[in-house]
């Protein structure tokens, strides 16, 4: 997250490209499950980790939060944000959130959409978030899959001579840290972690799990992007929810 890549213009451009097109994994898949994980938001303090173009801190202020608080470190992001999503209940502060400085137990809820697999130091940061929920608030956010973020090198899907994808090839999955990948843009830097590292992290520091969720296409996302259907090989996101433990 701190990489802030999203400030590189022709990676921002591209990226920008991509999510205005409402045919796309986010839309059909992750926003619509992330949605409806999400608990009752009336009068509720939403903190919004990574907001991007604003898009989810506006869905929840559109159905009563009594606030959003939406982190993002790109200025870009940002600009398009407020011009986008302008509305008196967010506020759109630019930090990454090891940076951030957040109020203690000031948020019912957190919510953040693909921004974990930025993130170098997991523990710390699902110790700060921990920090600036209420009681019993909540935590939910997605993360790209484990399957997908554990092999180094190489190509993802193996082919057959015509180039049909005969299986995804998992490997390193075991070896947690640092990947550098080509998207949009040469050096764009993630850290895998295995499920377990992602459940754990979040009960080893004062949560309780409450669901996971690899989210499947259904068939109207199917019709409209027939190769999304490859989600039903193998899962390109993972969502966590999980809540802030009581005091013993």
């Amino acid at each position: 997250m701190k990489q802030n890549i999203y400030d590189n213009e022709a990676f921002f451009e591209k990226y920008k490209a991509l999510r205005e097109d409402p045919v796309n994994y986010n839309e059909l898949l992750e926003q619509p499950e992330i949605k409806r994980m999400l608990p009752d938001l009336k009068d509720k303090h939403v903190l919004d980790i990574g907001c991007g173009m604003g898009d989810l801190a506006m869905y929840c202020a559109e159905r009563e939060a009594a606030s959003v608080t939406a982190l993002d470190p790109s200025s870009k992001m940002l600009q398009e944000a407020r011009t986008r999503n302008n509305h008196p209940a967010i506020e759109y502060v630019q930090t990454a959130l090891e940076d951030a400085v957040l109020k203690k137990e000031s948020y019912d809820i957190a919510v953040s959409s693909l921004v974990m697999h930025y993130v170098a130091d997991y523990d710390a940061v699902i110790q700060s978030i921990h920090a600036a929920l209420k009681e019993d608030g909540i935590l939910l956010f997605s993360t790209e899959h484990p399957i997908v973020t554990a092999r180094k090198e190489g190509d993802k899907w193996i082919l057959d001579e015509e180039g049909n994808r005969i299986h995804f090839a998992v490997d390193n999955y075991q070896e947690l840290g640092r990947r550098e990948v080509k998207w949009y843009v040469n050096g764009v830097v993630y850290y895998h972690r295995s499920i377990a590292a992602l459940c754990n992290g979040l009960i080893q520091n004062g949560f309780s799990l409450e669901e996971v969720s690899e989210p499947m296409p259904n068939e109207a996302a199917i019709a409209q992007l027939p190769r999304i259907e490859h989600e039903l090989r193998r899962p390109s996101f993972i969502i966590l929810k999980a809540r802030k433990r009581a005091r013993p």
